[in-house]
């Protein structure tokens, strides 16, 4: 059974995702509220809660086939302060490496490790985070590739993430696996640019990922959403009028066209600043009913959390999504145990990697890639080998 380090676990989501045949020897996360999520789910035997840069080596048992790593994205995110890989909270990368590379110097290193992110990280400061990124990467040994995979691909939510796959340079990497050449389906113009500014170290380690695109998403949004949430209002009609007020001509013709269906539509919307027709900035409320959720973000205030709009002919309700209705949209099960506090619950998934795009990646790279070390011969074996065939001291003549 493969084996694993999570990094920056949150609520185990990359643990879900890669499933029941994987084993966790270690998962740390410094925040106790997803811990203790965590703990709830998978237990707390092998979780520390712990700032990274507390970790030591001595913590993870034996060697991994993989460490997932989805370290935090404020600074690398297009709406953060752009402090990038040097701010406080996505720098928290360079601690989690020193790790690595520690292992790697007691002959420990993970055969595969994976780097999760927003899309921002292949054009924060430039480009010049992503550099830096690869060129720790290819300095500690590992050969490594880029894909932007969204979400939306497995579940009805718009959500484009940057996944870095890594393989240790002694690991053999079946040929079917990689190109030689970028695939649009997963090297957008972005991880393009962000490839060219790369050094010639970490170019001469890049591998081009082509792993199959896969089959069309058969879930919408209406699909993950309940009549009535347990604990969690609908919006009073004034406040539903309110929020119809709150929108453009543009998206109250959506509404009107949701009405004429008849029957029921359900529709995400999320509040932003924009400029109106004189210039000035204000808050509008923007609608799609194209079966797919805006992006799941993380609480910080009222206009991050994500309303939906039912509309049933002449009928329009309006409420906050529920906490189980955005676990539903990060692909985790009913049975998937949530924090009682909304906030807690809401932010948990909204900060968490979507489980079926983490098994897509095991499935299609990482078990393959894993299997595949797993056959090599070792030292050990060439070795014996090289003694056996009669070069070598062991040689079976009697002399």
């Amino acid at each position: 059974m493969p084996a694993f380090y999570e990094f920056f676990a949150g609520g185990g989501m990359a643990r879900a995702g890669l499933g029941s045949a994987w084993s966790c020897l270690f998962a740390n996360d410094f925040d106790p509220r997803k811990a203790a999520a965590y703990a709830a789910n998978w237990g707390d035997g092998v979780l520390a809660v712990k700032d990274v840069a507390m970790l030591s080596v001595s913590e993870m048992p034996s060697r991994a086939d993989l460490a997932w790593a989805s370290f935090p994205c404020q600074d690398l995110s297009l709406a953060g302060a752009g402090a990038g890989l040097k701010g406080r909270r996505s720098g928290t990368f360079w601690p989690f490496w020193r790790l690595i590379t520690a292992l790697e110097s007691e002959g420990r290193a993970p055969t595969t490790v994976v780097l999760e992110n927003v899309c921002g990280a292949l054009s924060s400061r430039q480009g010049r985070d992503f550099a830096a990124l690869s060129d720790a990467l290819a300095g500690g040994g590992y050969r490594l590739g880029a894909l932007v995979i969204d979400a939306v691909r497995f579940v009805p939510q718009s959500r484009p993430r940057l996944f870095v796959v890594c393989v240790y340079q002694d690991a053999p990497i079946p040929a079917s696996l990689i190109s030689p050449e970028p695939d649009p389906n997963w090297h957008p113009p972005s991880l393009l640019t962000a490839h060219q500014a790369l050094s010639s170290q970490a170019k001469a380690l890049w591998l081009w990922w082509k792993p199959p695109v896969p089959a069309p998403r058969k879930l919408v949004f209406s699909d993950v959403i309940e009549d009535d949430a347990r604990g969690l209002a609908w919006h009073t009609p004034q406040e539903t009028r309110r929020l119809l007020s709150m929108m453009s001509a543009r998206n109250l013709e959506k509404v009107e066209q949701a009405r004429r269906l008849g029957h029921r539509v359900v529709g995400g919307i999320y509040r932003r600043m924009r400029l109106d027709e004189r210039g000035r900035k204000v808050q509008r409320a923007e609608v799609r009913f194209d079966g797919i959720s805006g992006c799941l973000r993380t609480p910080a205030g009222g206009s991050s959390r994500q309303t939906i709009l039912m509309v049933e002919g002449d009928r329009v309700r309006s409420r906050l999504l529920s906490p189980r209705e955005a676990a539903r949209l990060m692909g985790l099960p009913d049975s998937y145990i949530l924090p009682e506090s909304y906030n807690e619950a809401y932010h948990l998934a909204g900060d968490g990697v979507v489980v079926p795009a983490v098994r897509f990646l095991a499935a299609r790279l990482l078990e393959p890639i894993v299997a595949a070390a797993a056959l090599r011969p070792t030292a050990a074996a060439f070795a014996l080998h090289h003694l056996w065939s009669g070069n070598g001291a062991a040689s079976t003549r009697d002399d």
